[in-house]
């Protein structure tokens, strides 16, 4: 979801950027999420700690980057560039379409219902519903059991590296989202893009059949 439908990545940067100031915390946001970016909040934040921090205060600071971040990007929220015509175009070919996110429900509300996206999903997979999230595959593997659809035919729009080996890991093969990174900083996407601007479900397809198996995850 997050930098993918909606480009709000500064503004998660921005958030936790204001919440390690407020902590005392020298991190760089911005270089932290090039890094980590689509692991839950609370994994990101046990990694700037140089102490064990109880799973309890991890939640509350959490809690306290999601206020922010709400804050900051109230007024800007936004689909992606070409994201509606993309939507509607995939449905009017007979597309399942599924909705795999790191975000919980209160903040997938705060996106989906206020931009009134959820319409276009078949499906939509939240925090909530998996034990582990990105890197891990769980989050892409139930969309795909929820959608009725094999792996190896799925397709996954992701603008974080963790994401994009999650969909390898899941099985699938992976469009970079060029968002925040660049396309290089992608192992092996179909394509890369920067928005949904002229992208066709036949264009889509194609780049599918051009790549017969999904690449492997790298180890590192």
């Amino acid at each position: 979801m997050d930098g993918v439908i909606v480009d709000n990545t500064a503004y998660q940067a921005r958030a936790f950027q204001l919440l390690f100031r407020d902590l005392g915390l020298t991190t760089n946001a911005r270089a932290l999420l090039k890094r980590l970016n689509g692991m839950p909040a609370t994994d990101i934040l046990a990694s700037v700690f140089r102490h064990p921090v109880p799973a309890k205060q991890l939640k509350e600071y959490a809690a306290q980057r999601e206020f922010l971040y709400r804050t900051l990007y109230w007024n800007k929220r936004r689909a992606t560039a070409g994201l509606f015509a993309f939507l509607q175009a995939a449905r009017a070919a007979g597309h399942p379409i599924g909705l795999g996110t790191g975000s919980g429900g209160p903040t997938l509300s705060y996106l989906l219902d206020h931009l009134e996206l959820r319409q276009y999903f078949d499906v939509v997979v939240g925090e909530d519903d998996v034990r582990q999230g990105k890197p891990h595959p769980d989050t892409f593997a139930v969309v795909a059991q929820k959608l009725g659809v094999a792996p190896a035919d799925c397709i996954v729009f992701e603008d974080a590296v963790l994401g994009e080996q999650a969909a390898y890991r899941a099985g699938m093969r992976c469009v970079a989202v060029t968002s925040s990174l660049p396309a290089k900083a992608f192992q092996a996407p179909l394509l890369s893009i920067k928005d949904f601007t002229g992208l066709t479900p036949a264009e889509l397809l194609a780049a599918w059949q051009a790549q017969p198996a999904g690449p492997r995850p790298r180890r590192r």
